[in-house]
């Protein structure tokens, strides 16, 4: 058994032995480095290198061992010609034959007869006669073994010794440079995708409906609905104002339904122009139109298997109208400038705040369109829709702003009543940039009523001021009877307090049954403010 340097030759080295290494060695060599930086998959890559190196007569039954971690034992990482049972087998423990000997001792273990030395276990078995001999060499890295490099050479082998020993050193350091590259993109790729996971399922959170904020009865009707259709593949049409929630409630449906870990592709078709938007929902191949320079996928082809969110649809051209009204039945398209018909798996869920009855009326929408999105339509009420739903929206954003913004702060009474009687036109996009502008504007501590009046839209403080409850003559003024309600009267009898209350208690009760208990929408009716009606509801002792 004979001992060398496992060193790999540097230049001057390389040119005092360059008879010896003929120049289809170093052309293997090349092989070997261009195989396995031109692939993935670098374990089959060394398997095949290994191959390589038998053909060329150099080599036989070559084998890569790793380091096991933190264990001075070394386990089978690839090789060649080796049954599964004798992969099993083949580990060493540090010091453990000719293969652990040479990572204990640091240095190649070369045995010249393998059928007469001990040091040579076989635990591999099935030696050929032609095997003779038995080469180790370990492989270092910032003076630490990370595996060893071994194989079996035959009588024939164009190399001696040494020859060999440079060989397994520059192919070791090849594949055990490979194989780290390797293992850091995996490591770095399951680290991506388990932040991927955290993240999504932390964005998850917001979209789940016990965090969305909405307890009115109107909104528990929609969840009972979403929680209903989600797990289906139909499709589901959004409707509602401007800010009332529609990608929210979109977003929640995808993650509800079966095809949550797909993908989740949204469109606003209102924000592109019409030439582009084409484009944009099924794609353009190369050289379809100016500036085309390469393919592009279109949002129903990148949302394959998943869900597409296609916002304000209503603003889509008739000639589109009719390409979407094709992909919803046949599940098809083509991409613009191409002739391929293209098949895609994707749910629709849709989305507008335009009257799309009217618009068919007109002839402005297609209404054999309008029927195929209209499968599951769910309405979004308005947040005046929503009044107790509205302090549990300002809290919800007060904290959130106060926590992002490093802040502490709360509301009187009275700028708390002034922020519930504000008919949010804007809806809850409206009340979200309002309540990062209160937190931003106003200093810590308590927020006054008069602070608010630069902050809402116009001076709503001037107006809810003029708008507090009056004494009861005063405040009758406002209210009428509404036009269904009956109330008998003489004509030639006195108007005294108590009828005037009468007349104002049945207007209000009359309105409440109109307007289904919603209480903001009977104060339209009468002309009063949602904080009025909520006064007289109380004095008045309303059931509602």
């Amino acid at each position: 058994m004979m001992t060398y340097e496992a060193n790999i030759p540097n230049r001057e080295e390389c040119q005092t032995c360059s008879l010896t290494f003929a120049y289809k060695e170093i052309n293997l060599l090349y092989e070997i480095a261009v195989m396995l930086t031109s692939t993935t998959d670098i374990s089959d890559s060394v398997e095949k290198a290994m191959r390589r190196l038998k053909q060329h007569g150099y080599l036989e039954r070559c084998a890569l061992f790793r380091k096991k971690e933190d264990v001075n034992e070394l386990e089978l990482l690839n090789s060649i010609d080796l049954e599964p049972y004798q992969k099993k087998m083949a580990t060493y423990r540090f010091g453990e034959g000719a293969t652990g000997l040479a990572a204990k001792s640091r240095e190649p273990i070369v045995i010249e007869n393998i059928h007469n030395n001990i040091n040579y276990l076989n635990k591999m078995g099935n030696i050929s006669t032609q095997m003779v001999s038995y080469v180790a060499v370990p492989l270092l890295q910032d003076e630490e073994v990370i595996g060893v490099i071994s194989a079996n050479i035959g009588k024939n082998s164009p190399l001696n010794f040494d020859e060999i020993v440079r060989m397994l050193t520059i192919v070791g350091s090849l594949f055990v440079g490979s194989l780290k590259v390797q293992q850091k993109l995996t490591e770095e790729k399951e680290s991506l995708t388990e932040l991927k996971t955290y993240y999504k399922e932390e964005m998850q959170k917001d979209y789940k409906f016990e965090n969305i904020v909405g307890r009115s009865t109107r909104m528990q009707q929609v969840f009972g609905m979403i929680n209903t259709v989600a797990p289906t593949d139909a499709t589901i049409f959004i409707r509602g104002e401007t800010g009332t929630g529609k990608e929210l409630i979109a977003t929640a449906i995808h993650n509800l339904s079966r095809r949550q870990n797909g993908p989740f592709i949204k469109l606003n078709c209102a924000a592109i122009s019409e030439t582009l938007l084409e484009s944009e929902l099924f794609g353009h191949e190369k050289g379809a139109f100016t500036d085309a320079r390469e393919m592009r996928k279109g949002r129903f082809e990148l949302a394959d298997g998943g869900t597409l969110f296609l916002d304000e649809i209503g603003d889509i051209t008739p000639s589109l109208q009719v390409k979407l009204l094709r992909i919803l039945q046949e599940q098809e398209f083509e991409r613009v400038g191409g002739n391929k018909t293209i098949k895609t798996n994707v749910r629709l869920v849709a989305a507008t705040n335009r009257n799309l009855e009217e618009m068919v009326r007109k002839g402005e929408f297609r209404e054999d369109l309008f029927y195929r999105l209209n499968v599951i339509p769910i309405n979004l009420p308005p947040l005046r829709e929503r009044y107790e739903d509205v302090k549990l929206l300002i809290e919800h954003y007060l904290h959130r702003f106060m926590k992002e913004h490093r802040k502490n702060m709360h509301f009187t009474k009275g700028a708390m009543e002034l922020l519930l009687d504000y008919p949010w036109p804007g809806n809850i996009r409206e009340l979200q940039n309002t309540m990062e502008r209160i937190v931003l504007i106003c200093p810590d501590g308590e927020i006054q009523p008069e602070m608010l009046s630069h902050v809402l839209p116009f001076n709503y403080q001037k107006l809810y001021m003029q708008s507090e409850p009056a004494p009861m003559m005063q405040s009758v003024a406002p209210t009428f009877p509404h036009p269904s309600a009956h109330v008998e009267h003489p004509s030639n009898a006195p108007m005294t307090k108590k009828t005037l209350q009468e007349l104002e208690k049945e207007s209000i009760i009359q309105a409440l049954s109109d307007s289904h208990g919603i209480q903001t929408k009977a104060a339209r009716l009468l002309g009063m403010s949602a904080r009025q009606i909520g006064y007289k509801i109380k004095q008045y002792g309303i059931e509602i």
